[in-house]
């Protein structure tokens, strides 16, 4: 009798570590990240000030809107893990290629900026939130989406990795600072002041340097993201992956290699 077993017919790719979706470690770190996301969103409506009825709320905030694509991400997740849905899990996976970015960025700034002066990214008139709030804001987000996409994804949504993604990324990264800088300067013509205080330290031009700069960190982060994937996980090659489609199909066959 063969000693070979019987190849898989998980659509995972072959380098993904844990299975996804799936109700097990994928649907657990789902709810966890959304629980967590939850108490950020609910400390904002609890703790009621000038921005809550201010133009664009606390989405004036790149910590928030960081929080928002997150918890879109993790909603797709939870969704996918629950109906076993390869559609839902390649839109989870588009999401994170800004989500867990954005969130590392945001704590690399928020900390970083923190430790010179928290006058800078903190408004003189709102205290500090405990703690645990402070690290479900800048810190929860970045761990969640980090660990979903270095244990739970496969290195691209689609496959394989589009050979473009250093650009694709560098594009996404310039856009997305960019928009977020128009966005705000929308709200200051209406409140008549920044969510942070850096900005209204800066003149025009200083603040384009800021959002360049804050894209380029977010295209490196993101690079630093595929980087450790493949010292986790290793590196996709179509070989792997046309032996990995072939055992898929000779296991729903039936067959053995």
């Amino acid at each position: 009798m063969s000693s070979k077993t019987a190849p898989t017919t998980s659509p995972r790719h072959p380098l993904q570590r844990y299975e996804s979706p799936s109700k097990g470690f994928s649907g657990a770190l789902h709810v966890v990240g959304l629980i967590s996301f939850y108490h950020a969103f609910k400390f904002l409506v609890d703790n009621p000030n000038q921005f809550n009825d201010s133009f664009g709320w606390h989405l004036q905030f790149l910590t928030i809107l960081g929080i928002s694509i997150s918890t879109a991400c993790f909603l797709l997740g939870l969704a996918a893990d629950i109906l076993n849905s390869a559609p839902l899990f390649v839109a989870k996976n588009y999401i994170a290629l800004v989500a867990a970015p954005i969130e590392i960025v945001i704590s690399i700034l928020y900390w970083g900026l923190r430790a010179i002066d928290t006058a800078l990214v903190v408004p003189p008139d709102l205290p500090l939130p405990p703690l645990i709030y402070d690290l479900c804001f800048h810190f929860f987000p970045a761990l969640f989406t980090s660990i979903d996409v270095i244990l739970l994804s496969p290195p691209w949504p689609t496959s394989p990795m589009n050979p473009q993604a250093p650009l694709i990324m560098l594009a996404l990264s310039t856009g997305i600072a960019f928009l977020y800088w128009f966005w705000i300067e929308i709200c200051f013509s209406y409140n008549g002041f920044y969510p942070y205080p850096i900005f209204a330290l800066l003149t025009t031009y200083q603040r384009i340097g800021l959002f360049a700069v804050s894209g380029s960190i977010m295209w490196v982060v993101g690079g630093a993201l595929r980087a450790l994937y493949a010292w986790v996980n290793g590196y996709e090659s179509v070989e792997e992956l046309e032996k990995a489609k072939r055992a898929r199909k000779m296991g729903e066959a039936g067959k053995w290699e």
